[in-house]
């Protein structure tokens, strides 16, 4: 078996690539690539000549000229060769969005008061939500739970007497799967294809029913965000080709990184996106999870990104847990909205703007 000479840097194969990685010409995205080769190689990239910029590491022009594009790499000395697909999403930069997980007990309160409510923004949580969005615009992404941590509700009770309502309002919410329910931990760490894609097929009958298919979408976060193969397949095969998480590596957070391995988490550090080719799968990386942030720490938090060699996220996800909002909850903050709101700023005074993920990365 030969030893492989030529190595990929820069677009690796599955690298969605953005406006801050070059610059947009009415060809398309035009950016170096480079690829690492013994020294004094003759290394071409679509047939461009490239430049040994430093020892081993060869790099030319490119240009992604559509959204999947195929580059080819060739070492001219030895005739080895290489295809790198990378991706241009020309909407991912400069977007954010906030995304709330372990989402129930707002839904159980409109459930419980439907013959009181007259519009599901009577409930206390939502209701803070469109103020927020009626303000800056932000769009809102819901991951819920099937059942009540008391396992005295479940999404099943919700009444289908809101849906116009839902609808009215898909412009700016999205609803998907985020578990069954909360406990045990890492629920579906070792799950079965069949048992993710059971609950997956659950939550969105469900969200369909009483919302409609206006408030669905392709993105999703997992509870944990740990899986194996198999569990991110049944995700895929349920319509989720992007699934957030943190990627955490070389430090002692949980890792909330479904199956990608050491290597791919560090690439995810650095990236904020990378597609999993064999699985057809998106990976995004959430930008700060902000129960987890004081408040007077977030735009610092944010802040710190650019003193990194990788920059500000190109794509700003933020991430907070319903449960913080309610005063019973033992870790409740009372400052869960002037969270998200420092949050929601910090991304306008930076030029972010409220977008959707599958508004940015699909095609």
């Amino acid at each position: 078996m030969t030893t492989a000479t030529i190595r990929p840097v820069f677009p690796v194969n599955g690298d969605v690539l953005h406006v801050l990685d070059g610059t947009v010409t009415k060809d398309g995205l035009t950016c170096m690539a480079g690829v690492s080769a013994p020294p004094g190689s003759s290394i071409t990239i679509n047939n461009n000549v490239t430049k040994e910029t430093e020892e081993g590491i060869y790099s030319a022009p490119v240009t992604l000229g559509q959204y999947k594009n195929t580059l080819q790499v060739r070492n001219e000395t030895s005739g080895e060769s290489a295809t790198v697909t990378a991706y241009f999403a020309p909407h991912f930069a400069k977007k954010y969005r906030l995304s709330i997980d372990d989402n129930i007990r707002f839904l159980q309160d409109i459930a419980a008061h439907a013959n009181v409510y007259t519009s599901v923004f009577d409930n206390p949580f939502l209701k803070g939500l469109k103020k927020i969005h009626e303000q800056y615009q932000t769009k809102v992404h819901l991951n819920l739970f099937y059942q009540s941590v008391g396992e005295d509700f479940t999404l099943s009770e919700f009444p289908g007497i809101f849906k116009k309502e839902w609808q009215e309002n898909a412009d700016w919410l999205r609803m998907s799967f985020h578990a069954y329910k909360e406990f045990p931990d890492a629920p579906y760490k070792n799950a079965s294809f069949d048992t993710v894609k059971k609950d997956c097929d659950l939550i969105i009958g469900e969200i369909k029913r009483f919302a409609g298919d206006a408030l669905l979408g392709p993105v999703t976060t997992l509870h944990w965000g740990e899986v194996n193969v198999e569990g991110a397949r049944a995700m895929r095969a349920a319509g989720y080709k992007g699934q957030l998480g943190y990627f955490n590596v070389d430090d002692d957070q949980p890792a909330v990184s479904y199956y990608l391995t050491v290597e791919q988490r560090r690439h995810m550090k650095k990236r904020f996106i990378w597609k999993d080719e064999a699985e057809d799968i998106i990976f995004i990386r959430s930008s700060m999870v902000l129960d987890r942030t004081k408040k007077e720490d977030i735009a610092t938090g944010m802040d710190a990104y650019g003193n990194a060699p990788s920059g500000l996220p190109p794509y700003v996800d933020y991430l907070i847990h319903e449960q913080y909002f309610y005063p019973d909850y033992t870790a409740y903050q009372p400052d869960y909205f002037e969270k998200i709101e420092a949050a929601v700023m910090w991304a306008k005074e930076h030029g972010y703007e409220p977008a959707f993920l599958d508004e940015c990365i699909f095609e």
